[in-house]
């Protein structure tokens, strides 16, 4: 049987750490190996017990502004192995898109009002784990949205199963895993990317995380 997940989870609010740690705690897969409440404490313990994720809030001690981004930028240098949850109380295209700079590998955002939401940042913290990254569904709607009634963006030109796809892109799915939710091909799915990102300009350049980043990229504008 592999070794459960080993989580660290980094919140000021006693009441939603506890809430938190209760959630994942919960999981027979996951192991939360520890807690703490401040920024320099979150980067000391991370490198100092290395679990495979950390859990954490944006904003918290001692500047309550973008500690959790911070973290996770620091962490990519020092241990890039960890992987990151983001968890926020607002949607904020900001910190979503620094937190994937330069990369989405092993980065997940989640908007705090769903951490309750039946598995879903227990499925956060599996998708990151294992390399992946995990955009909350919501988040990814909200931005959509937003392109949407803007009517300028380029968003605008995408037809309605292009947009499905473009969403199911940036919450890190595979062409497969696609395919399968809207019962096509994959042929089709790949001819849905293609255009996409066709209508939006986007270049290959050969990055792993182009998908993912260049889509949220576009939704933020």
């Amino acid at each position: 049987m592999p070794e459960p997940l080993r989580v660290l989870i980094a919140e000021d609010n006693i009441l939603v750490r506890a809430g938190i740690e209760a959630l994942l705690g919960d999981e027979p897969d996951i192991d939360v190996v520890g807690t703490c409440t401040r920024y320099d404490e979150l980067v000391r313990e991370a490198l100092r017990v290395r679990p495979d994720v950390v859990v954490t809030d944006i904003r918290m001690p001692p500047g309550f502004s973008d500690e959790g981004v911070r973290a996770a930028a620091q962490l990519r240098e020092q241990a890039p192995a960890i992987g990151v949850v983001l968890l926020s109380q607002f949607l904020d295209p900001a910190y979503l898109l620094a937190l994937i700079e330069p990369s989405s590998e092993r980065r997940g955002y989640l908007l705090k009002d769903r951490v309750a939401t039946p598995g879903q940042l227990a499925t956060a913290v599996r998708t990151v784990a294992t390399g992946g990254s995990y955009i909350d569904p919501l988040a990814v709607n909200t931005l959509v949205g937003a392109g949407r009634r803007r009517g300028a963006s380029p968003l605008a030109d995408l037809t309605v199963r292009e947009l499905e796809t473009l969403a199911e892109v940036a919450e890190g799915r595979s062409n497969a895993a696609i395919a399968a939710r809207f019962r096509i091909s994959e042929r089709a799915v790949e001819k849905h990317i293609g255009s996409v990102f066709t209508k939006l300009g986007i270049l290959e350049d050969g990055a792993h995380n182009r998908r993912v980043k260049a889509v949220l990229v576009y939704l933020s504008r």
